[in-house]
């Protein structure tokens, strides 16, 4: 293989994972990040004093852009006990929450993640979308207020 054909190489690879990463604005650290069956990425962002949401096709304006103040966000932690670990950030929208989540079966063989969105209205779950690929999961230790 020719060394031209190997950068190259290389360079598609890097273009690729590019588009796949998170899309978090400069300064803000990315919480999680993913993208769905359909396309769509899965963001939450945290700059220090916001917590950032948003939902749409990966390579588009998102279709739900949204910051909260870090005192209105909420997060479950993992205390340590069972063989499920899971992480969530709740993002509150009004009367609509928007709770990200991240679990995985510790005691499996297989070790599945499942990781997507609850979309809440009124206390009552009206959607679930769920991660495909490119998972970034940095819920875990976030300091914020417990959910309820």
């Amino acid at each position: 293989m020719k060394i031209a054909t190997i950068i190259l190489s290389l360079v598609i690879c890097a273009l690729g994972m590019t588009s796949a990463q998170a899309n978090c604005e400069a300064g803000a650290k990315t919480l999680f990040s993913c993208l769905t069956a359909k396309d769509k990425r899965i963001e939450v962002c945290d700059d220090g004093k916001t917590i950032g949401y948003s939902f749409g096709k990966s390579q588009a304006k998102p279709e739900i852009a949204l910051k909260v103040p870090r005192n209105q966000a909420a997060t479950s932690q993992w205390q340590g006990i069972g063989r499920y670990i899971s992480y969530t950030v709740e993002i509150p929208n009004g009367d609509t929450v928007y709770s990200v989540f991240w679990g995985e079966d510790k005691l499996s063989e297989q070790h599945a993640v499942e990781a997507g969105v609850h979309v809440m209205i009124n206390g009552a779950m009206a959607a679930t979308v769920n991660c495909a690929k490119n998972i970034v999961n940095n819920l875990e230790g976030i300091d914020l207020k417990p959910a309820e």
